[in-house]
């Protein structure tokens, strides 16, 4: 068996050594620091929200006389009289505190008022404690009301010489109102200021319904109210915050857009408020130093015109800037956005607890009712030892000869007094019919007949003056007599009934509220403060390009502008033999843009992130700007204003399966892609466009077949399905395009394989229903050859076509004669012995205008153009 350790000594003397354990010596003296600093220094009482230092410095004001009504005195008297009696700590750390419950850009309701330099909102610090003065609030005074009534337990200073308070009587709610912060050891608590009143209403609508849910108190306390107001974004960490205890708040400054006064078109954004516990000037040097760096473009100048009636930080804008953007790079890069991580820490029965806001509420109410409880047996303790002097003067008014008979005939005063008490009288039952108390009472006076005076009476009626034997006195005395005994039944009822307990708490609340309570500062707005990098992006119109060969940029219209003012211009890139414009649309950086592989996946960018290049430059490939796996090729595009409601999606595969989506399914899409449209492995996609649900769709086929119908024979399906059937195809047939009506381009041109086509008007092509066989479009013969594609055109415009052997021309649509539906059609290019025509696309741009100029393709591009 291993040998038991020696017992250690028993120490008979101071000079005789108890060995210890190193490691249970630290464990012990640190958990005993720890607790020191947590309950004795860092963290604030639920009950009256103040730290050890705060309540000592409020005291120490307080028993100094230093009221609103008195004048200031010096903070060092505070501080040493702090120093000397309560807080047996440095100097720095009592005035750093008071100088905090001083400033009003730090505490929502302050509690000390404060002369001389207090510090400023800059950073700038409190001018020292021999300079400055101070006095206590109103509001303070209201934290320490009815201290004096032993409403509050005290205990022995650190010299044992004096008493302090553990807690203030506190009639507000304090720790919510004016919050607090502080870090301990091992935790910390960061509890945001709130609006008085709001506070209140919450905290009696709880007194009056115990079982109130958190929802319930949500609608009374909407948030923080912050004393440098601001703006609060969302509601999520609020609600957070007050269901657990802990939230993270964002918080924006306020800012508006101002003209530049002398400075013709140019703007300015003005600061008016900035977030809680933000340094005003570091924000300003911060601004100056990203736009040194060309961090944040747009803006001239920054300076800081901030006065006594509040704040105003100027920031100068350039000319042209768009200030939403300028806005919306200062939230993200500076501290005119920040967050405020609520941790509701406090002091409960003893021990530190994180509280939601409900506990928080109940721990006041709780220490509210012991307050009113301990304050009311004190009053009616001193109400009752009244009575009885008032009842001993009365009676012996009312027997006044006796009284002063035995008086004169005593030797002494103590004679006199032990005469008193020993002398018979019946003065009771008339002085309190006198009081003008009820029949009952004065029948309980008659049954005290004769009445012996107790010591306290008898030596109240030797003090007592010879004027109070007047008539006038002697009613006073019974009006006092009346008051102090419906004053000690109000006293009683209210120690017997919880109910009336409560009604005494309410009023008093609701006392605090119309004195002190104000207008909300913080705006709290409902939607989330999250800045996309769409945010940091100026909006403004883009014009977008697409080439055949598929590449594709955005450059900006001024290009476009600036080439078009000697005549004829191309738009889009430099002409090149191998490539052209197929598609070109004017677009706020802002809109979107959908590529759709064959396989039905949809890749969704922005314009703005389409690569911006100069207006004869090639362009990024698409294959490689999205990211489209390699085994998929890009089979339409489209391009979409904005993701809304009543907007659709309609795409078409190969063998003619035909589907419409709501726009706003695809809103959250992905980097990688998102499915459009399921595909079969023996189909592809082949064609989508963007539609508002009330056009016509013309489908064509390889043999010539096309079928009309209204787009609401499509109803609305999810993103990955098949769709229905658009036309019924024969075998050996496949569907080579499709055209949405446009009353602005109402001709259909078909082309064939073998270099024939023709232009036929839509209204040649009567409405049938969907997934019939259809008509022709164009005879499909031998001389023709198969279908290749179908465009909606109007004269002027130009088309492109593109043979299996690289070969290409461009021609007027007005060359192209307009025929009937049956027609073979006439030749639109000559090819050589088994050439084949693949393709055609109508140009992105147009001819001459009548004024001799080349005009650019309207913003409004239709969706018919997007294939």
């Amino acid at each position: 068996m291993p040998e038991t350790p020696p017992t250690p000594p028993t120490p008979t003397s101071p000079q005789q050594k108890v060995p210890v354990s190193i490691q249970e010596e630290m464990r012990t003296s640190y958990l005993d620091y720890a607790m020191s600093v947590i309950i004795g220094r860092a963290i604030p009482d639920v009950r009256d929200g103040l730290k050890p230092v705060h309540r000592r410095i409020l005291y120490s004001a307080f028993e100094q006389g230093l009221l609103p009504t008195a004048g200031y005195r010096k903070s060092a008297t505070i501080v040493g009289d702090v120093l000397g009696k309560y807080h047996p700590h440095g100097d720095a750390a009592v005035y750093d505190a008071m100088v905090r419950l001083a400033q009003d850009f730090s505490m929502r309701y302050p509690l000390i008022d404060g002369q001389g330099n207090y510090g400023s909102i800059d950073g700038d610090p409190a001018a020292a404690y021999r300079y400055t003065e101070a006095r206590l609030t109103k509001l303070a005074v209201e934290l320490l009301s009815d201290i004096d009534k032993e409403c509050v337990d005290f205990v022995a200073n650190f010299d044992d010489r004096l008493q302090e308070p553990t807690v203030l009587p506190a009639r507000v709610p304090n720790l919510l109102v004016n919050g607090t912060n502080g870090i301990a050891v091992g935790m910390a608590t960061n509890i945001p200021p709130h609006n008085l009143s709001e506070v209140i209403d919450a905290t009696t609508h709880l007194v009056r319904h115990p079982g109130a849910s958190l929802d319930d108190l949500i609608r009374f306390i909407p948030g923080p109210d912050f004393p440098t107001a601001g703006l609060i974004f969302g509601r999520a960490g609020i609600e957070a915050a007050y269901r657990t205890g802990r939230g993270t708040i964002i918080m924006r400054a306020r800012m508006g857009v101002e003209k530049s006064p002398g400075r013709g078109e140019k703007e300015q954004i003005v600061v008016t408020e900035i977030p809680y516990q933000v340094n005003k000037a570091r924000v300003a040097a911060r601004i100056s130093e990203l736009v040194r760096d060309k961090k944040i473009e747009g803006i001239g100048e920054v300076r800081d015109e901030s006065d006594r009636e509040g704040i105003r930080l100027v920031i100068e804008l350039k000319k042209d800037v768009i200030p939403q953007v300028v806005i919306n790079q200062l939230y993200r890069q500076t501290d005119l956005q920040s967050s405020y991580g609520v941790i509701n820490l406090a002091i409960a029965h003893g021990r530190p607890a994180v509280l939601n806001l409900k506990e928080t509420l109940e721990a006041f109410i709780a220490h509210r009712r012991e307050v009113v409880t301990r304050r009311t047996r004190f009053e009616l303790r001193q109400a009752e030892a009244q009575l009885e002097i008032v009842e001993g003067l009365g009676v012996a008014v009312s027997d006044v000869d006796l009284v002063v008979k035995t008086i004169r005939a005593s030797a002494d005063p103590d004679a006199a007094r032990s005469a008193l008490m020993a002398l018979p009288l019946s003065g009771l039952e008339a002085f309190v019919r006198r009081a003008g108390r009820p029949q009952s009472e004065i029948d309980e006076a008659k049954k005290k007949q004769p009445y012996t005076l107790s010591e306290r009476q008898a030596k109240a009626i030797l003090e007592m003056r010879l004027s109070r034997l007047t008539g006038l006195e002697q009613d006073k005395l019974a009006t006092e007599y009346g008051e102090l005994c419906a004053s000690i039944a109000q006293h009683r009822a209210v120690l017997a009934s919880p109910a009336l307990l409560d009604d005494v708490v309410v009023m008093e609340l609701e006392e605090i509220k119309t004195k002190y309570g104000d207008k909300r500062r913080t705006e709290i707005v409902e939607s989330d403060a999250e800045i996309l990098d769409e945010d940091l992006i100026q909006e403004e119109d883009m014009v977008v390009t697409i080439s055949h060969a598929g590449y594709i940029k955005r450059t900006s219209p001024k290009d476009y502008r600036a080439q078009r003012r000697g005549g004829r211009g191309r738009i889009g890139m430099e002409a090149r033999e191998e490539d052209w414009v197929t598609q070109l649309f004017v677009a706020s950086t802002h809109a979107h843009v959908f590529f759709f592989s064959d396989k039905g996946k949809v890749y969704v960018k922005k314009v703005y992130e389409i690569p911006q290049a100069s207006r004869t430059s090639k362009g990024r490939a698409i294959v490689n700007f999205i990211g489209i796996e390699a085994t998929e090729k890009i089979a339409a595009i489209a391009f979409v204003p904005k993701i809304e409601k009543g907007k659709f999606v309609v795409t078409l595969t190969k063998n003619g399966q035909i589907k419409k989506t709501e726009l706003d399914e695809y809103e959250n899409f992905r980097e990688k892609g998102i499915i459009g449209v399921k595909v079969d492995d023996n189909d592809q996609l082949l064609y989508a466009a963007l539609t508002d649900g009330t056009c016509d769709m013309l489908i064509a086929t390889k043999n010539g077949q096309s079928i009309r119908f209204p787009e609401e024979q499509v109803r609305p399906m999810g993103r990955s399905t098949h769709g229905v059937r658009g036309i019924d195809i024969g075998e050996g047939d496949e569907v080579v395009g499709m055209v949405v009506s446009d009353a602005a381009r109402p001709l259909v041109l078909a082309v064939c394989a073998n270099g024939f086509g023709k232009r036929t008007h839509i209204d040649e092509f009567r409405i049938q229903h969907r997934g019939g066989k259809g008509i022709i479009l164009i005879d499909a013969s031998e001389r023709n050859g198969p279908v290749v594609g179908v465009k909606l055109v109007k004269d002027g415009d130009e088309v492109m076509l593109i043979t299996d052997r690289g070969q290409t021309i461009r021609t007027r649509v007005d060359e192209i004669r307009e025929t009937g539906r049956n027609a073979q059609g006439v030749k639109l290019m000559t090819l050589d012995d088994g050439e084949r025509i693949v393709a055609v696309e109508r140009l992105a741009e147009t001819g001459d205008t009548e004024d001799g100029t080349n005009s650019m393709v309207p913003p409004s591009i239709p969706p018919s153009e997007l294939n």
